[in-house]
């Protein structure tokens, strides 16, 4: 049976994205906001040719953003740039950014692509703080509740999140006693900073049984805004499944499971993010 409520904010035809149920003129506006945010500092001239539109078109649409403070023109060299409204606007988009909540689609896609547990989790003082985990079917399989602890320098997260640390804050942790779990746990700190420097060049971490023996997890950071590590994303499960010759495999679909995370936060696009 047909529902007879109307979905909040939608039309009956919510569907349908033809041309007729678009604003001509508010496309072309937003055209201009794009292309001013990418080359910000253009004169009419630039931008005008940069969007293959008139100069007196583009001159219309930048007069109306300028007064509502989305766009404005420095005087002394008639350039055009991007408004303090616009920053206004972004950051009310910022403020309602969760990662948990935006995490989850992105961890359920990422769990079904690997068939392995998905986690997300984030640094608290010396130790990753797990947040979310969406779980795989098998029976056997790694299990980290939220609120479950672990050590940074012990954990695919942890290191995720060291390989984008300052110096100073791993110098700090590296002339920490590192406890060793297994035979496998990085505890000295000529291990960790070579290990770092891997993760950094790949763009993702692997626990290989250093927490656990048997169990192998693979982790990527997640950048906000500022390029900083806020979180970050793995996959966990037995080393029997996950085999060394599918750590490469699994390794690229968490990194890419972490940049769209990461671009769903306001973070860097892909092929901008520095670890």
């Amino acid at each position: 049976m047909t529902s007879s409520i109307r979905q909040r904010g939608r039309p009956k035809a919510f569907n349908d994205q033809s041309e007729k149920n678009r604003i001509q003129s508010l496309d072309r506006a937003l055209d201009v906001l794009e292309f001013l945010s990418q080359r910000n500092g253009q004169t009419l001239t630039e931008l005008a040719t940069g969007l293959a539109q008139s100069p007196a078109t583009v001159y219309r649409i930048l007069t109306t953003l300028e007064l509502r403070g989305v766009a404005e023109m420095d005087p002394t060299d008639q350039t055009w740039h991007v408004g303090a409204t616009t920053f206004r606007l972004g950051s009310t988009f910022l403020r309602r950014t969760s990662v948990v909540e935006r995490a989850r689609p992105v961890m359920r896609t990422l769990m079904e692509m690997t068939r392995e547990t998905a986690n997300l989790g984030i640094e608290k003082g010396n130790e990753v703080l797990f947040l979310s985990q969406v779980e795989t079917d098998f029976s056997i399989r790694a299990f980290f509740p939220p609120g479950t602890l672990s050590p940074l320098h012990a954990s695919g997260i942890g290191k995720a999140l060291l390989a984008c640390a300052s110096e100073e804050r791993l110098t700090r942790l590296v002339q920490r006693d590192l406890e060793q779990f297994t035979p496998h746990t990085l505890t000295t700190e000529l291990d960790l900073r070579q290990d770092l420097s891997e993760i950094r060049h790949r763009g993702y971490a692997i626990d290989d049984e250093e927490r656990t023996e048997g169990m192998r997890c693979i982790a990527a950071p997640i950048l906000n805004v500022h390029n900083e590590a806020v979180a970050g994303i793995s996959i966990s499960g037995p080393t029997h499944r996950v085999t060394k010759d599918r750590i490469d495999d699994l390794g690229l679909k968490v990194r890419d499971a972490a940049e769209a995370l990461s671009q769903s936060i306001g973070g860097p696009e892909l092929g901008v993010r520095s670890l």
